[in-house]
């Protein structure tokens, strides 16, 4: 018996054929969107690195919820920048600082948006790390993994305490997650889940991002703690140990680089995998829709259902709000 060749093309000539046959698709609903608090009131400041994405004082960060809720996204991420910082990043756990008190005002304000806060300290310490720094002898440093982890319980804590409703520990110290599962659960928090920075490179498409938390490094650099580029095995066991420990979510950091490692976590883990579609991959497809080279709409499209056809579940990006304005 003979039959009849194949030709893709009979199921491309229409859009209603396209969307019937699409394997893979991006909607609003799959979209996390980040927003840096800092003090003050009336502040929105832009940051210049990072076209149309501002610094914003807490009354603006309720108003840019709503908006995010009304546009059908379902959560935010938030960043917070203290008044004051040392080197132990105490503002980072306090009852009155700025995450905290940012968390309390957006749950007032719209109950039903899910509020997600990064767990780190770079934003607090004045070394600009994201742990305690230890000096061994002169011009040499190092990272206090264990004492840092008491430190991230007690940032964790807070930001449960002000009603955040999932945490996303972000330093890449090892044990944390388990570290902060016990305390969460010690204090009646065993229902905060914990979307974990699971495997977070030690990238260069962080750039923007350190402007817009004022947390560059004074000196040295995250490769300490921050995992290799060239690595991919150490993906996986970065991974295992997050899921070991008690991680809800796994999450890669950044995107679009690492499609391979989305890829290879979907394949290995039962867990909803989350991408962060970071700063760099941000700010160059602004610049070149800017000059005229890309088309926004279309290239956030690809690159938000390329994170999807690797095996994402959750995009954290700062394109979302217009991606969902663009969708309606």
């Amino acid at each position: 018996m003979m039959f009849p060749e194949y030709r893709p093309r009979r199921l491309r000539q229409n859009d209603r054929f396209r969307a019937l046959v699409r394997e893979h698709c991006v909607s609003s609903q799959h979209l996390m969107y980040p927003l840096f608090a800092v003090p003050g009131r009336n502040v929105k400041e832009p940051i210049a690195s990072m076209p149309g994405v501002h610094q914003m004082s807490i009354d603006y960060i309720v108003e840019e919820a709503k908006e995010v809720y009304d546009l059908g996204l379902p959560a935010i991420l938030l960043f917070g920048i203290p008044e004051k910082k040392d080197s132990k990043g105490s503002h980072a756990w306090i009852k009155s600082g700025i995450v905290q008190k940012a968390v309390e005002a957006v749950k007032k304000a719209v109950p039903d948006l899910l509020v997600v806060t990064d767990v780190c300290l770079c934003e607090y310490t004045s070394h600009g790390h994201c742990g305690v720094v230890v000096k061994e002898k002169k011009g040499v440093f190092r990272i206090d993994n264990d004492a840092t982890l008491g430190l991230l319980q007690k940032a964790a804590l807070s930001h449960a305490r002000a009603g955040a409703d999932m945490l996303a520990p972000s330093d890449m110290m090892d044990g944390r997650v388990g570290a902060i599962r016990e305390v969460l659960d010690d204090n009646g928090f065993d229902h905060v889940p914990i979307m974990s920075y699971a495997v977070k490179y030690a990238s260069s498409f962080y750039g923007p991002f350190r402007d817009a938390a004022e947390c560059a490094p004074q000196f040295g650099d995250r490769r300490s703690y921050q995992m290799d580029i060239s690595n991919s095995r150490e993906a996986f066991r970065e991974a295992t140990l997050d899921m070991e420990e008690g991680a809800d979510i796994l999450m890669v950091k950044p995107g679009m680089p690492y499609l391979d490692i989305i890829r290879m976590l979907r394949q290995e883990f039962a867990l909803p995998i989350a991408a962060y579609q970071v700063s760099g991959e941000y700010s160059m497809i602004k610049a070149a829709v800017q000059n005229g080279w890309l088309n926004e709409n279309l290239v956030v499209q690809e690159s938000l259902t390329a994170f999807r056809r690797a095996g994402a579940d959750i995009i954290i990006t700062y394109f979302a709000k217009d991606f969902a304005r663009a969708s309606f």
